[in-house]
């Protein structure tokens, strides 16, 4: 639910008892919902080499709908010079919102906004698209590789290709065009299943990540980030929140300040994002870091129900970290299909967490995702094999292995 003004949620901790152990003597305590948010066809994607064609993007969600996941990123709403990889994600969109794959729960799929522009993009996108009239992109027995592209509808056809993530004047300087603000326009919902759309927009923790990735300071994005929320609340919109290199810069160092993450997610969360993922971008973070990060947003007032983890598998150190964000309380955790993914402004880091291991080992400790790690297993095979690149899943490896003697 939106809502106007941030009001942090203390956690209580008067009359509760304060458990010290940890899961590997006691994980049953422990037990209880946790939800993924699977990222692989925007975030694991994006950074691939080779061209994608739209069939297997919709291939990999239409798959990815039938594991349980309830929460899928499907695309982002930037100029095809900036990521060209996310070029048709209004086309994504567009079969989404039209043709919705079918799933066992209703679906939530969110698209990162950089821009102003880039919302009113979606916005439009979803105006045009009334469910089940929209061309079906993915017939049974089509090519998932074969290129797919609808024809335009006359008002795509008016518009301006989706705005960067920069400007074109400043190659790194993000439009501050405000006009669509009272555009008439839709909530950008499926009325079919009951699926949702959402939104994400991103800043930064350091500075200096902030300059290379936007060409402005942290200030200056989150009063960026300030237009784009106001625009999706109008309307009714989620919006998710990022906040990049919380536990390691590539031009700060490691040490990032708990506090000034804690700032900086507070101020999303003030100005009505609905949820932050705090994201470990380089895969730097270590148990004792995360967890010092965790103390410092608690202590800033922030609740775990608000909060995200996002960890990258740089170093090895993503599970150790997830569990540590599970003992502080937190139950929302990003990964990503046969740990695709990566980071352009951060040489060196890998993939996200493997969605396929990271449900194993939430499995191991009692908890429930609704989500089938055997099918999440068998598509991270596919898709990795689709793009000619490994299968960075441990487990999803080893439950084929088994499955196939």
């Amino acid at each position: 639910m939106a809502r106007s003004s941030f009001v942090p949620r203390l956690a209580r901790t008067v009359g509760q008892l304060r458990i010290n152990r940890r899961f590997s003597t006691t994980s049953c305590q422990f037990a209880g919902e946790v939800r993924i948010v699977e990222v692989g066809p925007r975030d694991g994607l994006q950074n691939e080499k080779t061209s994608i064609s739209l069939g297997t993007k919709l291939e990999l969600i239409r798959r990815l709908a039938q594991t349980g996941v309830r929460d899928i990123e499907a695309g982002s709403f930037v100029a095809r010079k900036w990521v060209p990889q996310m070029a048709n994600s209004a086309d994504v969109l567009n079969h989404l919102l039209g043709h919705p794959p079918s799933a066992p729960y209703p679906i939530t799929y969110n698209y990162l906004v950089p821009n102003l522009k880039g919302l009113q993009n979606l916005l439009r996108t979803a105006d045009d698209v009334v469910p089940g009239t929209a061309p079906d992109l993915s017939q049974p027995g089509d090519d998932p590789k074969a290129p797919l592209t609808p024809p335009a509808s006359p008002k795509e056809q008016r518009e301006a290709e989706p705005a960067p993530i920069t400007s074109t004047d400043d190659p790194n300087e993000m439009p501050s065009d405000t006009s669509g603000l009272n555009e008439p326009v839709k909530p950008a919902s499926s009325l079919t299943l009951g699926n949702q759309t959402e939104i994400s927009i991103f800043t930064a923790a350091t500075e200096a990540f902030s300059k290379a990735n936007t060409n402005c300071s942290v200030a200056e994005s989150l009063e960026r980030c300030k237009e784009i929320v106001a625009l999706a609340k109008s309307h009714e919109i989620r919006v998710r929140g990022y906040v990049s290199v919380a536990l390691g810069c590539p031009y700060e160092g490691p040490d990032v300040a708990p506090s000034r993450v804690a700032e900086v997610t507070a101020s999303l969360l003030e100005m009505g994002v609905d949820e932050v993922s705090v994201a470990d971008t380089t895969g730097m973070g270590t148990a004792p870091r995360t967890r010092n990060l965790l103390n410092a947003l608690s202590a800033a007032g922030i609740a775990n129900q608000d909060l995200a983890l996002h960890f990258h598998d740089t170093f090895g150190q993503a599970l150790v970290n997830v569990v540590v964000g599970l003992e502080h309380g937190i139950r929302t955790f990003d990964s990503s299909v046969g740990g695709l993914g990566g980071c352009p402004y951060s040489q060196g880091a890998t993939g996200n967490v493997a969605t396929e291991d990271l449900v194993y080992c939430l499995h191991s400790l009692g908890a429930t995702t609704g989500i089938d790690v055997e099918k999440m297993a068998e598509i991270g095979a596919w898709i990795t094999t689709e793009l000619g690149r490994q299968n960075d899943s441990r487990a999803g490896k080893a439950l084929l292995a088994r499955l196939q003697t």
